[in-house]
C-alpha cells in the first residue's frame, strides 16, 4: 500500500502539461475541482474523466501510475458506498433482508460519490506529479502574494506546504524501511482481521516519528548554514511567467467545466 501513495512524487517527463506555468496549473486544478462538486448527472462525470484522460494522456505519464494513487483510499471509496447504500432512502426497493434494506437512490447516490472521490484523487495526483516541488513552492508564493497585505506570510506558508508534500514520498520510503526490517525479526503485518492489521503497525510509529523529527532538525540545520530568513528581499533562479500554452490550457479547462456542469 506505502508504493500505492502517488500524493507529493514528481515524474520527470518532456510533456505540454509539465512545461505548463505552475500558477496556473495550481488554478485549473482548483478550478476543476470546484467544478467536479457543481456536476449533478454521470454525464458530467463521463465528460470529467475524458478530460483527465486527456490530461493524462499530454503528460507522457502511464495511466497505470495516476491509478495507482487510488489504492490507498479504496477503503474510503468503499466504506462512502456502502453508507449511502444501506442509510440513503428513496426511490425502487433493489434488494431487501431482514432489516437491510437497498433503495435505488441509495445505490445511485453511492456510486456517484465514489466516481466523484476518485475524480479528485486523480486530479489531485496528476498537480504533483508534473509539478517538482522548486515550481510547486513558486506558484503558490504568487498565488498567496496578494494576502501578504493582511499578515499572511506567503512565502513561508507556500514552503512549509511543499515541503510537508516532499516529505510525503520520503517517510513513506522509510516507513517501507521498518516495516521489512521489522518482518526480519518475526512481524507480522498481512494476516489476520483488518483491526489485528491496524494494531500490528502500531509499532511503526515510534521509529517513523523519531526519523521524521532527525530529518526535520536535519533540514531546518541545513536552511540555517545557508543562511535562509524567508522571503523577504528573495531572488529565483527562474522567474515565472505565463505564454500562450498557459492561457490555451486555461481556456480549454474553462470549456470543459462549463461543458461538464451545464450536463
Amino acid at each position: 500500500m506505502l508504493k500505492n501513495i502517488t500524493l507529493g512524487q514528481f515524474i520527470l517527463r518532456d510533456s505540454l502539461i509539465h512545461r505548463l506555468d505552475p500558477r496556473m496549473k495550481i488554478m485549473i486544478t482548483m478550478l476543476i475541482v470546484i467544478g467536479l462538486f457543481f456536476i449533478g448527472s454521470f454525464w458530467g462525470f463521463l465528460v470529467a474523466g475524458g478530460y483527465i484522460l486527456t490530461v493524462i494522456s499530454l503528460s507522457h505519464l502511464s495511466w497505470k501510475v495516476v491509478l495507482r494513487g487510488l489504492k490507498p483510499v479504496m477503503f474510503i471509496i468503499i466504506f462512502t458506498m456502502v453508507i449511502h447504500l444501506f442509510f440513503t432512502r428513496g426511490g425502487v426497493v433493489l434488494l431487501e433482508w431482514g432489516f437491510l434494506r437497498i433503495e435505488s437512490e441509495g445505490f445511485f447516490t453511492g456510486l456517484f460519490m465514489a466516481v466523484r472521490i476518485m475524480l479528485l484523487i486523480s486530479l489531485t495526483s496528476l498537480l504533483t506529479l508534473t509539478t517538482s516541488p522548486i515550481q510547486l513552492t513558486d506558484g503558490l508564493e504568487y498565488i498567496l502574494n496578494p494576502f501578504r497585505r493582511f499578515g499572511l506570510p506567503a512565502h513561508e506558508l507556500a514552503m512549509m506546504m511543499t515541503i510537508a508534500l516532499r516529505f510525503i514520498p520520503t517517510l513513506l520510503e522509510e516507513a517501507d524501511k521498518i516495516m521489512k526490517a521489522q518482518q526480519a525479526r518475526g512481524a507480522d503485518f498481512e494476516s489476520g482481521s483488518i483491526f489485528r492489521r491496524a494494531r500490528s503497525l502500531v509499532p511503526l510509529l515510534v521509529p517513523l516519528f523519531l526519523s521524521a523529527f532527525r530529518r526535520a532538525d536535519d533540514l531546518a540545520m541545513a536552511m540555517e548554514a545557508r543562511c535562509y530568513r524567508g522571503g523577504e528581499g528573495r531572488t529565483r533562479m527562474k522567474e515565472l511567467s505565463m505564454v500562450g500554452r498557459d492561457w490555451m490550457a486555461l481556456g480549454f479547462s474553462a470549456s470543459f467545466v462549463l461543458f461538464f456542469i451545464i450536463l
